[in-house]
C-alpha cells in the first residue's frame, strides 16, 4: 500500500509540472500543437487532450483543432514576482491603509493576491492574529512569526498562481470563520469584480461567505482591465480600498452604486 501511495503522489507532481510547462509554452509562443506536446512530454494524445481541457477551463488557453492558442485573459497570467511589480507603490499604500481595519486578536483571511501579500508583509506588529490563506507566499512569509497563527487552506496546488485552489480548498475555506477578509481581483468593471480563473473564484467566494467583514483591495490598474469570470458585485463588500491614482470619476461611480470607498493616500 505504501508503494502505491508514493507512486500516486509522484504521478500527481509530474502531472502538475507537465501542465505548468504546457501553460508556459502557450504563453511564450501563442500556439502549441498536440503532436509536438505528445512527443516532448512522452505521454498519449488523450493525456494531452485532458491537460488542455483543464487549462482551458482555468482560462489559460483555448483549444482548437490539433492544438491550442493563448487567450487575451491568459496574457495576465504571470509569475507572482511579475504581479507584485504591477502598481507596487499603490499596493503598498493600500496595504498600509488596510491595517486600520485589523485589530489584534482577530482572524484575518487573505486570498491569493499580491495585494493581500502586501498586507501580510505588515501584519507582524499587529500580533496576535490568526491568518487564514490559500496563498503559499503568505504561508511562507508568516510561518514562524511570533504571535501569528497561520492556517493554510489545502487543495490542488497551482504553480501559475503559487496557491491552493479548486474544490478542496474552497470546501476547507467554508469551514472557517474570519473577522476580516482582505481580497483582490483581476479586474473591476460595471460594478463587478472579475477574475481570469474559475478555480480561484471558487475559493474567493468561499472566503467571502465566511467573513464578518469583506474588504476589496483595488489599485487603479484593476479598473483598466477585463476578465472572463465574475467573482461578485462590489456591493457584496463592506469596503473597497483604492489608491490616489484611481480616477475621481471611477471613485464617484463606485459611490454612486452604493459602494463604501476609502482612498489610500499615504
Amino acid at each position: 500500500m505504501g508503494e502505491v501511495g508514493v507512486a500516486q503522489v509522484d504521478g500527481t507532481v509530474s502531472q502538475q509540472q507537465r501542465r505548468e510547462q504546457i501553460r508556459q509554452d502557450v504563453l511564450a509562443h501563442g500556439h502549441v500543437r498536440i503532436e509536438r506536446l505528445v512527443e516532448e512530454h512522452g505521454v498519449s494524445g488523450m493525456t494531452i487532450h485532458r491537460d488542455l481541457d483543464l487549462l482551458e477551463r482555468q482560462g489559460w488557453l483555448r483549444k482548437i483543432r490539433g492544438g491550442a492558442t493563448s487567450t487575451p485573459g491568459s496574457l495576465l497570467a504571470r509569475s507572482v514576482g511579475a504581479r507584485r511589480s504591477d502598481a507596487a507603490d499603490a499596493k503598498a499604500r493600500i496595504a498600509r491603509h488596510a491595517l486600520r481595519h485589523i485589530t489584534s486578536g482577530q482572524v484575518v483571511a487573505i486570498d491569493d493576491s499580491t495585494s493581500g501579500l502586501a498586507v501580510a508583509e505588515l501584519l507582524a506588529p499587529a500580533a496576535p492574529l490568526t491568518v487564514v490563506t490559500n496563498f503559499l507566499p503568505v504561508i511562507n512569509l508568516l510561518s514562524g512569526e511570533n504571535g501569528l497563527h497561520v492556517i493554510g487552506l489545502g487543495g490542488d496546488y497551482h504553480p501559475g498562481f503559487d496557491a491552493f485552489l479548486g474544490l478542496h480548498a474552497a470546501d476547507m475555506a467554508g469551514t472557517l470563520r474570519s473577522d476580516v477578509l482582505l481580497l483582490s481581483t483581476t479586474a473591476v468593471a460595471d460594478g463587478h469584480c472579475l477574475h481570469r480563473s474559475q478555480e480561484t473564484v471558487q475559493v474567493k467566494r468561499a472566503l467571502m461567505r465566511t467573513a464578518a467583514t469583506r474588504i476589496l483591495l483595488a489599485d487603479h490598474s484593476k479598473f483598466e482591465r477585463r476578465a472572463v469570470h465574475e467573482l461578485a458585485p462590489l456591493t457584496d463588500f463592506d469596503l473597497v480600498i483604492v489608491d490616489v491614482d484611481t480616477p475621481p470619476p471611477v471613485v464617484e461611480g463606485l459611490r454612486g452604486r452604493g459602494v463604501a470607498v476609502e482612498i489610500a493616500e499615504a
